[in-house]
């Protein structure tokens, strides 16, 4: 089993490089410290991988159809279509704001939008990591229904998840890295940070159509 465990961990990474992925982390990524996009991808990940497990079991038990499966996909590009749209609005409808001041002689940036200024935890963006994560998690069941078919129909247990979230989590991380010194390199005027919302609005719009037309 314990070959089975390191097949699921290599197929977490290799799941996560998919641009729908990535793109996801892009998106909630943007503009946040580091303690929250760590926060984000890590519950992203792990909403991702128990959708995923349940789903392509639940799917293995009851052998549905691939006509049926490929909604998942489906549901998938949907979820990153509206990111990108959520993205293009708040930037084009100008509620997106950065804010400068000093604290202990340190100048502090902070990015936030709507209307108010506040310091309050972000938890809807650490609530909705989570639960798009899981909705995405359902396009990627086909691909695990080959993984657990080589496993030769063990159930699936809390240790198959961790290892599946481990391999997701390297890679997302990694990206995540990459996301946070854009944040803290070029995030540092109003003009900068709406281009680079912009940016990943459009992508994402890009990535999800290019998926509905696959």
């Amino acid at each position: 089993m314990e070959i089975g465990y390191i097949v699921i961990f290599w197929y977490g990474i290799l799941h996560a490089f998919g641009p729908d992925h990535l793109t996801a982390i892009a998106d909630f990524s943007i503009g946040k410290s580091i303690k929250k996009t760590m926060l984000i991808t890590i519950l992203f990940a792990f909403g991702h991988g128990f959708m995923l497990f349940v789903f392509a079991k639940v799917l293995q038990i009851y052998n549905v159809p691939e006509s049926i499966t490929a909604y998942g996909d489906i549901i998938s590009s949907s979820v990153i279509i509206g990111m990108g749209v959520y993205l293009l609005y708040i930037v084009f409808a100008n509620r997106i704001h950065l804010n400068k001041h000093t604290h202990n002689s340190e100048e502090h940036i902070h990015i936030y939008f709507g209307k108010k200024h506040t310091h309050e935890p972000d938890s809807i963006s650490s609530g909705s990591a989570l639960s798009i994560g899981a909705l995405m998690g359902i396009g990627g069941v086909r691909g695990m229904l080959v993984t657990l078919g080589m496993l030769h129909g063990n159930s699936v247990d809390v240790s198959m998840v961790f290892a599946f979230v481990a391999g997701v989590s390297l890679v997302f991380l990694s990206f995540g890295a990459v996301i946070l010194y854009i944040n803290q390199r070029l995030l540092t005027n109003i003009k900068n940070v709406r281009t680079i919302f912009a940016t990943a609005g459009f992508i994402s719009v890009a990535v999800g159509s290019q998926m509905l037309l696959a």
